[in-house]
């Protein structure tokens, strides 16, 4: 946040512990033209029978940031900056769990990816779901369905992404475990909320429409305008 706002927010933050009250560091409101995207950093590719799961523990090793007028871009920069680099395109296999991520959220999510050019790969729920909102998919079966199946398609490297909302029920969690140690081994971008998945879309759009801009910091911390 201190460098996205180009303040230092740890040492404004001492002086209040230390007693300070807020009017007397002289606050100004600020106008911002870029944003900030922060993304963890993770060693799990070196540990390619870890199921990379979070839990309550810190795991990453680092963080990044991506800067960019364009949130959508900003996030892109973040995911290549953390070493997932988001694909241009090809194949995206979408996996979605429950009925709470069957939404217009997901329509956008598919009918972007449809109109950029991939191929879309879905499980039968999502399949179908896609199929009533106008975007096409190839159906894929899940691991107990038999096979080909979704970790065909990763082994295969037939997909160059891949998007899996968790399941609650229990008899989901060891396809959901066994389709992320497969994405680390084989390097293939994972997400698991459809926020993200939006969001790098977008991204992926802006990135081939040339908007990747290289700018300073420096030249970021330039355009803040004191309010």
């Amino acid at each position: 946040v201190s460098k996205v706002c180009n303040t230092q927010m740890a040492r404004l933050a001492t002086r209040l512990m230390m007693g300070e009250k807020l009017e007397d560091l002289k606050l100004k409101d600020k106008k911002f033209k870029h944003h900030g995207a922060k993304e963890a950093v993770f060693p799990f590719d070196k540990f390619p029978k870890v199921d990379p799961v979070l839990g309550p523990e810190m795991r990453s090793t680092g963080e990044v940031l991506g800067l960019s007028e364009d949130f959508a871009l900003a996030y892109y920069k973040s995911q290549e900056a953390a070493g997932s680099i988001l694909p241009s395109s090809g194949a995206v296999l979408i996996s979605l769990s429950d009925k709470t991520n069957l939404c217009d959220q997901a329509i956008e999510v598919g009918q972007r990816f449809q109109e950029l050019g991939f191929k879309i790969y879905a499980t039968e729920g999502t399949a179908k779901f896609y199929e009533k909102a106008g975007v096409k998919c190839e159906v894929v079966n899940k691991i107990a369905e038999g096979r080909p199946n979704v970790l065909d398609v990763i082994l295969n490297k037939q997909v160059n992404l891949i998007i899996n909302t968790p399941w609650a029920r229990r008899d989901a969690v060891a396809d959901e475990s066994a389709i992320r140690k497969a994405a680390i081994k084989y390097k293939t971008p994972y997400i698991t909320t459809l926020a993200a998945a939006l969001d790098t879309v977008k991204g992926i759009a802006a990135a081939k429409a040339g908007k990747g801009e290289v700018k300073s910091l420096q030249e970021y911390h330039s355009s803040i305008e004191e309010i």
